[in-house]
């Protein structure tokens, strides 16, 4: 962990050549982290299978410290749904007085696999409850994790004053302490935001100061995370061969094999880098990822870059159909910058696009479904249960929901809803 913070590729060769060193051989789980965690780009493929069965032991697994650190084996790799259900146990076991540290970590992995499956609200109530630990246990290093992840949620959603203040906060804590992993955090916040506004130019310097266009630095696993959105900024910026170096650099290592989900990524990549004539059989390509849309914001954006392509392409009746599916999607995330990219690229070709419909009372889509399920008659510890939160933070969004629409008590919630409750 103190390399992996670190973020400098000379802290590592210590730690392989240690891990070497250990006879008969390294225990298995310490073997897996140092290929997954470390360099997944150059040491994760031969250990996959290993990595895999150790997920699916979890299901017997009661160490809170196994459950995470094999979690954080996974992390890189989109592995992080196959450890959901273990994660909440190590979470219930630091509620009830058990281990903090690995509670605060499985909340953070929790929100890291909520963020890239579209689940932003649940981010935000995920990382909330991890930063009340790391601020009443005082682990401040910590903390940084689920600041990272509330900024990119804040920066999807257009809150930039937000993101700018989290990042703020970010650099001048890491900087002094020499913590790269925080400093990658802060570019890759820097990139999204850039890229919701259209800034090619300024997305561009900030991901490749993570990793440079046409390679994969060296134990820089965060590069993972910037795959396409370095290619979408280096094509859109006029750095043509640039973006087509990257693609090369993540086929030659293969990184669609790691994961769907990189494998959707590179395919989208490969899209946006391709000239006029080769664009709309690789966007299809990468629209035809298995699994595709169990990464909702990551479709939408390819979506959103092949509709804006055929519409400069002169083809805009059949950019409407991915311009329209691009906006839905982030309307339903609340990425209101993207959104707008949408509907201004609808416009272009001719389309007016209604305002979406706002949710009751401004209630968020986790409220919402917190309140249709309290209209059921689940009690909070029921809703807890089924949406995998505390009956605490349930009784805590009922506590503002019900001004928000007007309420003081639970029986008025059905009527107040004007739709009916889940099944």
């Amino acid at each position: 962990m103190v390399a992996f913070f670190g973020g400098r590729e000379e802290l590592w060769p210590p730690l392989h050549a240690g891990v070497a060193r250990l006879r008969p051989r390294p225990p298995q789980l310490l073997s897996v982290l140092a290929g997954t965690f470390s360099d997944p780009v150059r040491l994760a493929r031969p250990v996959l299978g290993r990595l895999d069965a150790a997920i699916e032991r979890l299901r017997t697994e009661t160490s809170p410290a196994r459950i995470v650190r094999t979690a954080i084996a996974g992390s890189y790799l989109d592995r992080l749904a196959g450890c959901r259900e273990p994660l909440w146990r190590a979470v219930r076991h630091g509620r009830e007085g058990g281990a903090v540290t690995s509670a605060i970590e499985a909340l953070f992995l929790l929100g890291n696999d909520a963020y890239f499956a579209g689940r932003w609200d649940e981010v935000m109530t995920l990382t909330g409850e991890g930063l009340e630990l790391c601020r009443s246990h005082d682990y401040s290093l910590l903390r940084w994790v689920g600041e990272f992840l509330r900024a990119l949620v804040a920066t999807g959603r257009g809150d930039h004053a937000t993101s700018r203040a989290l990042t703020g906060e970010m650099s001048r804590w890491a900087a002094p302490r020499r913590i790269g992993v925080i400093s990658a955090y802060v570019s890759h916040v820097k990139t999204f935001d850039a890229l919701s506004r259209g800034d090619f130019d300024a997305a561009y310097r900030h991901a490749s100061s993570v990793s440079p266009a046409g390679a994969f630095a060296s134990h820089v696993p965060n590069a993972l995370w910037l795959i396409m959105e370095l290619v979408e900024a280096a094509a859109r910026s006029g750095r043509i061969l640039e973006a087509a170096a990257h693609v090369a650099a993540a086929k030659r290592a293969r990184i669609g094999e790691l994961s769907p989900r990189l494998a959707l990524t590179v395919a989208g990549a490969a899209a946006m880098a391709a000239p006029d004539r080769d664009h709309p059989a690789l966007f299809e390509r990468a629209l035809r990822s298995p699994d595709a849309d169990r990464w909702p914001f990551d479709l939408a954006r390819i979506r959103l870059a092949y509709g804006e392509r055929l519409r400069r392409t002169r083809t805009p009746s059949q950019a409407r159909a991915h311009l329209e599916a691009a906006a839905d999607a982030f309307e339903q995330l609340g990425a209101r910058p993207w959104a707008a990219r949408a509907a201004n690229e609808l416009r272009a070709t001719g389309i007016h696009r209604e305002r979406p419909v706002e949710l009751a009372a401004g209630l968020t889509a986790q409220q919402r479904q917190i309140a249709q399920l309290a209209a059921a008659g689940l009690t909070n510890k029921q809703i807890g249960e089924r949406l995998f939160l505390s009956a605490r933070t349930v009784g805590y969004h009922l506590y503002q929901i019900f001004p928000k629409l007007g309420i003081t008590s639970r029986a008025a919630l059905r009527d107040a809803l004007g739709d009916p409750p889940p099944e």
